[in-house]
């Protein structure tokens, strides 16, 4: 479990993260999401560390990550897995190189015991067959499912995921959504993912946390939503949910926006 106690972050005397309380809960996929400029990258960057909240805790079942001296940190980042928006892997290596990366740097295995835990996360993903493909040769989505392969390689007891589906047709999204959801069941992760896919809000949101100009605005699961009195909470739904149709419908034409 993740537990935020009333974390905040300024950035030359401008206060974007505002008090922020909450808890993410273990074996959950736990989004955050909030329109552009609320502050949810920023919490998640401040919950790996990142960035240093000007004050508050972020507690890693019940360790205090903050207040870690920097190879405490170092060393508790070992039992954190990380996706990026880009998918982030290397154009000079192997799609099996890629996943062995975390395994080549922090690892006490061999190479063929790293070469067959890479080759099983990457099963769990559906790529058997892609592992000699170099980054460029494969698909955005495939990309995407390499990156969690590199992130589970490790084992983490944290994943965190900034925009997964980011680029990525609505299919396509359903497909790592899915990943995600069963992967963190499977191995009883704590899963945090930054998102505006509507779909992935209704399809995997167990834990909730809507951020509105800095501060928590409303925290609950996916079936709370409609039901929400919040009006910021609505007009976003509604926002997000508009903005996708349209996009769909306009790519749908074979009008690139």
């Amino acid at each position: 479990m993740i537990e935020v106690r009333d974390l905040s972050k300024s950035f030359d005397g401008k206060e974007v993260l505002k008090g922020i309380s909450t808890v993410f809960e273990d074996g959950k996929t736990n989004l955050i999401i909030g329109q552009s400029g609320s502050g949810k990258t920023v919490l998640m960057k401040n919950l790996v560390g990142l960035l240093d909240p000007t004050s508050g805790q972020v507690l890693y079942d019940g360790r205090d990550f903050v207040g870690m001296t920097k190879d405490e940190k170092v060393h508790m980042r070992r039992e954190m897995g990380m996706i990026f928006q880009s998918a982030a892997l290397f154009d000079s290596l192997t799609v099996l190189e890629n996943v062995m990366f975390p395994l080549d740097m922090f690892s006490a295995m061999n190479l063929r015991e790293r070469e067959k835990r890479a080759m099983d996360c990457l099963a769990r993903v559906n790529l058997v067959g892609a592992e000699s493909k170099f980054p460029g040769e494969i698909s955005g989505g495939m990309q995407k499912r390499v990156a969690i392969a590199r992130a589970i390689v490790m084992n983490p007891k944290y994943l965190f995921c900034d925009e997964p589906n980011s680029g990525l047709d609505p299919k396509t999204s359903l497909v790592i959504d899915d990943l995600l959801h069963g992967i963190t069941r499977e191995y009883q992760m704590t899963t945090i993912i930054n998102t505006h896919d509507m779909n992935s809000v209704m399809g995997i949101g167990e834990n909730i946390v809507f951020i509105y100009e800095g501060h928590k605005e409303w925290q609950g699961q996916s079936g709370d939503i409609m039901e929400s009195k919040n009006q910021r909470l609505t007009d976003f739904i509604f926002a997000s949910s508009l903005q996708k149709k349209m996009r769909e419908a306009v790519l749908a034409n074979g009008i690139r926006i």
